[in-house]
């Protein structure tokens, strides 16, 4: 480096930004938005070098899982991944109770990333594929056939998708007298409940307090797990299931991969007659059919149709994925990176699958933050199948962060992983945030000072 031209030229290979050993989080920040596609708890980590790391809460979950760690994390640096994990995953739970953790999560490895100048699947060991490709998740906006169905998922093919996903169950069917059985006035009971509650959130109808008490009620019922609902579906209702089924097969062909979800809750010997109708139709898998804790049922299931049987969205650590694994009980696991715990725990769960022959899909129905988190898990794990994508039909859902990523993002069907450092998100877009706010929770990266000393004795052992 004898000459200023070689020794500018080095500089250029090396961040004199940041100086990782050095790097310290100093205050953690939260914007909610509403309907990308659904209400989502954005992060912004900060630091003391003017590095910010992105994360997010899961979908429709509480940003309160996050903000209970801030004083946990508060002074540490954000580069030591793995132990700050460690520090925090006791404080996460299965479902939207692992969003704060796992949003978290993603946030350290962003940093991580940016300090070192080097995109997140690098630092996992590199990855196999240069781009991802995304199954569209679609929803029918009005009358929902499965001639309205197929015509919804051909325009996504059009788009450029090669994988693609419906909902089958007993919503399609709920309204037509004769195909389900359950106690007399409860399915009545969910209907109308469901209707007062969707209502009074659109029109103010009900006081704070009738609508508590709708919410809560709404909840208790939906809460029943499918084996003891005793809703099942009759001889009619499965008619018009399979019926559905191949009205959609007729529109959209039999080569591309069609997955559903969204059954409802109906028990395991009902989700057996429904699987063994619809078996014919080459589906790419049947999700989410009946609680995931139920194991030997999973196993009933998935030797009792030939459709592959796939779950996982809503559990929490490697470990928990591991007895439905051990059991054959599934072909297909769908993490959300949200709930595992974040990006490393996800890889770590798909690596595992691949030791019992299982495929991974992941679940994702958020922001670029949490789409482009599950991107480089998938990119680093080598038995990824295709990652969820809700949000075809919101415009501004790319504006949302401000990058050198390809614009739009999702291209084709496929999203280019990043060489960018961290995530690949420079910025998020603060004009595009504000006018997506979430109505009832305004704040645009408001202080957050209350939680910097909430503490408690929290070890799990003596």
């Amino acid at each position: 480096m004898s000459t200023p031209e070689t020794y500018e030229s080095t500089l250029a290979h090396v961040n004199t930004f940041s100086s990782p050993s050095e790097l310290r989080i100093t205050d953690i920040r939260f914007a909610d938005i509403a309907g990308a596609p659904m209400h989502c708890s954005l992060i912004k980590v900060y630091t003391n070098q003017g590095l910010v790391g992105f994360g997010e809460v899961r979908d429709g979950a509480d940003k309160q899982y996050a903000l209970m760690l801030k004083s946990r994390l508060l002074g540490e640096n954000p580069c030591q991944i793995d132990k700050l994990f460690r520090r925090i995953k006791q404080f996460g739970g299965h479902a939207r109770q692992g969003g704060g953790v796992s949003g978290l999560e993603i946030a350290l490895w962003d940093l991580a990333g940016k300090a070192y100048g080097i995109p997140i699947y690098q630092m996992l060991g590199g990855k196999f594929r240069d781009k991802i490709r995304m199954y569209c998740d679609t929803d029918v906006h009005g009358k929902d056939t499965g001639t309205h169905m197929g015509l919804a998922l051909k325009e996504r093919m059009d788009k450029g998708f090669t994988f693609l996903k419906m909902d089958l169950g007993i919503n399609q069917i709920i309204h037509e007298p004769g195909t389900l059985s359950a106690p007399l006035g409860f399915l009545e009971e969910m209907r109308s409940l469901s209707k007062a509650w969707y209502d009074a959130q659109r029109d103010g109808s009900l006081s704070e307090e009738e609508l508590r008490r709708a919410r809560n009620r709404l909840y208790d019922i939906y809460n029943i797990a499918h084996p003891f609902t005793g809703i099942h579906v009759t001889e009619k209702g499965l008619d018009m299931l399979e019926q559905y089924v191949a009205e959609v097969r007729a529109v959209i062909g039999y080569e591309v991969p069609l997955a559903i979800d969204h059954f409802g809750h109906i028990g395991v010997e009902d989700c057996i007659k429904l699987g063994k109708r619809i078996d014919k139709f080459n589906l790419a898998w049947m999700e989410d059919m009946i609680p995931w804790q139920y194991t030997e049922q999973y196993v009933r299931l998935a030797r009792s149709v030939t459709t592959p049987i796939c779950t996982g969205e809503d559990i929490y650590l490697k470990e928990n994925f591991r007895p439905l694994l051990a059991s054959g009980g599934v072909s297909v696991i769908h993490p959300d990176v949200l709930t595992t715990g974040g990006i490393l725990e996800t890889k770590k769960i798909g690596d595992m699958a691949q030791e019992y022959g299982v495929s991974m899909a992941i679940h994702m129905a958020e922001s670029p933050i949490a789409c482009l988190a599950a991107v480089h898990a998938a990119a680093a794990t080598e038995n990824f199948l295709a990652l969820e994508f809700h949000s075809v039909d919101v415009d501004w859902w790319d504006d949302l962060i401000v990058s050198k990523l390809p614009k739009p993002l999702v291209d084709n069907g496929f999203i280019a992983v990043p060489d960018a450092p961290g995530l690949g998100i420079e910025e998020l877009n603060d004009e595009t945030i504000a006018q997506h706010l979430h109505p009832k929770i305004p704040g645009l990266w408001e202080a957050t000072d209350s939680w910097n000393d909430h503490w408690g004795h929290d070890r799990l052992w003596s």
